[in-house]
């Protein structure tokens, strides 16, 4: 028989409590510091990030290994065209040969290619480079995972995806216990799955955006919810909690 999930107020009063019990446990855990709480929020899923947050932690993006950039050469379309970096950070191109793209801003690398151009080919180039597929969009998977590590998210990103991504969940691994942490607004949110019933189709699969971060059967992710998981197992829908820095 299926557990059935607790209600928010229920599940916020059965934290209360088993805060309250765990007061005397030795060391702290996260939510009880001074300056942080656990706030039980009445969603099923974690909300997506705004623009802001995902450009919050970033700055002028600088090209890197393997990115892939569209570069226009105005009225000269032999010269047009998608090009990727190499795993050096370099370009090929024609009539000017290798460009080092690597920490250069699109804006830099356009100047650069018109340079080369206009020492040898041309009078003035209009050169314009934009971002086609860039590793700044990146989830990170750690935990039980084969391969943790920082991974671009590419189309639709799906929590299973991310993990697979990851060349899947170790031997080892507790698939009731996956967290993912999100800035939303400004706020630190966690969510935890359990990636069993979420193939199964007990609840659906949620998205994955940019700077999430995944953890996979780890014990300290664990901690902050064993107070729920005390109450009831995790089987029909997950937990969302925002982490509320006072």
């Amino acid at each position: 028989m299926t557990p059935r999930p607790l209600r928010p107020r229920r599940l916020a009063a059965a934290f209360v409590v088993l805060t309250l019990l765990s007061g005397c446990a030795e060391g702290p855990k996260l939510g009880e510091s001074p300056s942080q709480k656990l706030v039980v929020d009445k969603r099923t899923q974690l909300p997506p990030p705004s623009g802001a947050d995902l450009v919050a932690a970033t700055t002028a993006y600088r090209i890197g290994p393997l990115d892939k950039l569209s570069i226009a050469v105005f009225d000269v379309p032999d010269l047009s065209g998608k090009f990727q970096a190499d795993a050096a950070g370099r370009l090929s191109m024609p009539l000017i040969g290798a460009v080092d793209a690597s920490g250069k801003t699109p804006a830099e690398l356009a100047a650069t290619i018109a340079e080369k151009l206009r020492a040898r080919f041309m009078r003035d180039p209009q050169v314009t480079v934009n971002l086609e597929e860039t590793t700044s969009q990146v989830f990170t998977v750690d935990g039980q995972v084969s391969q943790p590590g920082t991974y671009p998210v590419l189309g639709n990103m799906s929590l299973m995806r991310a993990v697979a991504t990851a060349k899947g969940a170790t031997e080892f691994a507790r698939m009731e216990d996956v967290v993912v942490f999100r800035t939303v607004d400004g706020r630190s949110m966690a969510a935890l799955y359990n990636l069993n019933s979420i193939r199964t189709g007990v609840y659906a699969d949620p998205q994955i955006y940019a700077n999430d971060v995944i953890v996979v059967g780890d014990s300290k992710a664990k901690r902050m919810f064993q107070q729920f998981l005390q109450v009831a197992p995790l089987m029909t829908t997950p937990v969302i909690l925002v982490l509320e820095h006072l």
